[in-house]
């Protein structure tokens, strides 16, 4: 992973080696019922059997517990990405299953996976206005100042390594009645900025339908389990994986200086001179870096090809040059 300098920094002094905020671009989805098991393994791309449950306020914390999800349309398009875990209820001790997701989506997928419960003995309901997601990181394995309560739930996300250190992270979910809005912009400008760094992509409304799980590094991440049975898009995600037809790829890229937002912003499409009027990728997720003034880190997907050519630009063929970073893990090879 990059490492970065002090020296001159502006904002550093504001970053603390731990943190608490709520995420306003994170909502949540529970299924709960007798089927719930057997039907989110008919639909996601990883296994969820074998799930080991969580009894609240304990996190979920083992790859055992935490699985990082995909839904694909029929096409191998990923509609959403989530982070699963599952909880036993301590006033009925049924198994309720929490996803993780970006708000912009969060509805879309709760309505569209509703369509084929049908006799199933199962209920999916969009809670993100009743639930408040928060996020904490820390470079030290205490999580004791979370204070978490008996109905509250979380689950603990891979860890980052930034400047030698490593930093945990934990997505937390608070009921709205029993929790109040703890904004911090500071802290949110570092938990942005690792989950950038993570290369672990996550879908939002702009990149709907836009990757195969590939294209985003979704199998090298642990998102995509190829030994399970069938889901919605199986057939083109495995064929893609074993006829070694995966042309994108998620690369880390940075940019310096003074830009418009909206350049960052996901779904942003990328270009490369060798062919100007075909976006080589696009942007994936972007955060501004808070120990270096005026740098923006991206996640982008891009052309392998493209990046053996000449520069990559953002926005338009005559837009600012990304500069390519390493990746944190090695590709997924079967």
């Amino acid at each position: 992973m990059m490492t970065t300098s002090p020296q001159n920094n502006p904002t550093l002094d504001k970053i603390s080696l731990s943190g608490l905020t709520s995420l306003s671009q994170w909502g949540l989805i529970l299924i709960e019922g007798a089927d719930a098991q057997a039907f989110l393994q008919n639909q996601l791309t990883n296994s969820v059997m074998g799930l080991e449950p969580t009894s609240p306020p304990q996190l979920a914390q083992t790859p055992e517990a935490v699985r990082l999800v995909g839904y694909c349309n029929s096409k191998g398009r990923l509609l959403a990405s989530a982070w699963l875990a599952s909880y036993r209820s301590a006033i009925t001790d049924d198994l309720i299953f929490a996803l993780f997701i970006s708000k912009d989506i969060a509805a879309y997928l709760a309505k569209r996976l509703s369509m084929y419960v049908l006799r199933s003995k199962v209920t999916v309901k969009d809670v993100s206005d009743q639930w408040v997601i928060s996020g904490y990181y820390s470079n030290t394995q205490q999580i004791s100042e979370l204070n978490l309560k008996e109905e509250d739930f979380g689950l603990c996300l891979p860890k980052v390594l930034l400047d030698g250190q490593s930093y945990s992270r934990i997505l937390l979910a608070h009921h709205s009645s029993q929790s109040k809005n703890n904004l911090d912009e500071y802290v949110l400008m570092q938990w942005n900025s690792l989950e950038v760094l993570s290369a672990i992509p996550r879908i939002v409304l702009a990149t709907q339908e836009k990757f195969v799980p590939q294209m985003i590094n979704f199998e090298s991440v642990a998102g995509v389990d190829f030994k399970k049975g069938c889901y919605p898009g199986q057939e083109i995600v495995a064929r893609s994986q074993y006829r070694g037809a995966i042309k994108r790829r998620l690369q880390l890229a940075y940019l310096e200086g003074i830009f418009d937002a909206d350049l960052f912003a996901p779904g942003v499409e990328l270009y490369q001179e060798s062919d100007p009027t075909q976006p080589a990728g696009m942007v994936v997720l972007s955060a501004p870096n808070p120990q270096i003034a005026n740098r923006i880190d991206f996640q982008i997907e891009c052309k392998l090809e493209m990046l053996e050519f000449g520069e990559i630009r953002l926005g338009s063929i005559d837009g600012p040059v990304l500069k390519i970073d390493s990746l944190p893990y090695p590709f997924l090879e079967i």
